[in-house]
């Protein structure tokens, strides 16, 4: 395989760290973008540089001497509205405008399934309809509009939609369900639990970002869904990192409508980390279809849902001193608590 130099936008970041690894792995040249500092030990490996994507001037800085560019730096849901609108979507803007002035190879966008908002069937299909929940989903459908504008201007612009993926550095919201694992308490699930949620783990994302990054451009200047093939339900799957916890402890089902309102009731007041599109949809199926993305790139998955929350589960116990006193809003430390920490000692 051809050596290439690759821009990661968002390299600190959860996917952006594991990719960089994944591509160094492979031999090819590394540039990071992004706003936060790159304090990993692959750190001499690659060319940093530390801006923000919405700076044009270092957008243009960055993209100097690019072959491909892997666009996955975002604002998260727990960002202000304005902070997502600007980097998802004025900061995808400037990703694509500079990347064809540099007349770059490809340029594989990094959405999500949040564009799906909480759909009324599944599983849900890459021409199904668009409807995003708050201000991140709705950001997420106006940069793939931006990335289809780029499309039409003769661009190669690959556009992934993966399913929640963990994995190795990834913490943010999963980090709470850890938390409570080592400490040995059970955990509370919104509704039944016998829901079916897809998850992803983050090399068989990186893997289906190669792809999309090497195969021919005909086969690829498309939308894929990507996420695990093998899930059962919520409340099977979070169980096996309770069972590998070792406490006995169980998955402890609740009402999902009082949690809900109680949920909205204390994100509104700043007390609980979890966000509109977490606690209404953790009760309901959320699952894609990745046929297209078998049938077409040969993706396959290595990693099901219980593997992959396994994986995750032994590299936040394993680096725990790390993070221990850190927190914020990326999914590389963990979120606050708030309130629900006080909720703990009941289970």
């Amino acid at each position: 395989m051809e050596k290439k130099h690759y821009l990661v936008t968002g390299g600190s970041g959860f996917l952006g760290i594991n990719l960089i690894r994944y591509l160094l792995d492979k031999g090819h040249t590394i540039t990071s973008l992004d706003i936060k500092d790159f304090n990993y030990q692959e750190k001499n490996r690659i060319k940093e540089i530390k801006g923000d994507i919405r700076d044009k001037k270092i957008v243009d800085k960055a993209m100097e001497n690019i072959d491909i560019v892997v666009h996955s730096a975002a604002a998260l849901p727990l960002y202000t509205k304005d902070e997502i609108f600007s980097t998802d979507v004025d900061g995808t803007r400037n990703i694509l405008e500079s990347a064809l002035k540099h007349k770059v190879e490809r340029v594989v966008h990094i959405s999500s399934t949040a564009v799906y908002g909480i759909p009324d069937h599944h599983p849900l299909l890459e021409d199904d309809k668009l409807v995003g929940v708050g201000p991140y989903g709705e950001a997420k459908i106006l940069a793939e509009e931006v990335c289809l504008e780029y499309r039409e201007r003769g661009m190669c612009v690959p556009i992934i939609r993966p399913k929640s993926f963990i994995g190795p550095e990834r913490l943010g919201v999963f980090a709470l369900f850890y938390d409570w694992a080592k400490d040995g308490k059970g955990f509370p699930m919104i509704g039944s639990g016998r829901n079916r949620y897809q998850f992803l783990d983050v090399e068989d994302l990186c893997n289906a970002i190669y792809l999309t990054a090497t195969l021919d451009k005909e086969i690829v200047n498309d939308t894929f869904n990507i996420g695990a093939k093998e899930f059962t339900t919520m409340k099977e799957d979070y169980q096996v990192v309770l069972d590998y916890a070792g406490y006995g402890k169980r998955i402890k089902p609740f009402p999902a409508a009082p949690m809900i309102v109680t949920l909205r009731l204390l994100e509104r007041l700043n007390l609980s980390p979890l966000y509109k599109w977490v606690y209404e949809t953790a009760s309901k199926d959320s699952f894609v279809s990745i046929e297209k993305a078998e049938k077409i790139l040969g993706f396959k998955t290595k990693y099901s849902n219980k593997d992959a929350l396994i994986r995750n589960y032994k590299w936040y116990i394993e680096n725990l001193e790390n993070f221990e006193n850190q927190s914020g809003v990326s999914h590389r430390v963990p979120w606050k608590q708030g309130i629900l920490k006080l909720a703990k000692i009941f289970f």
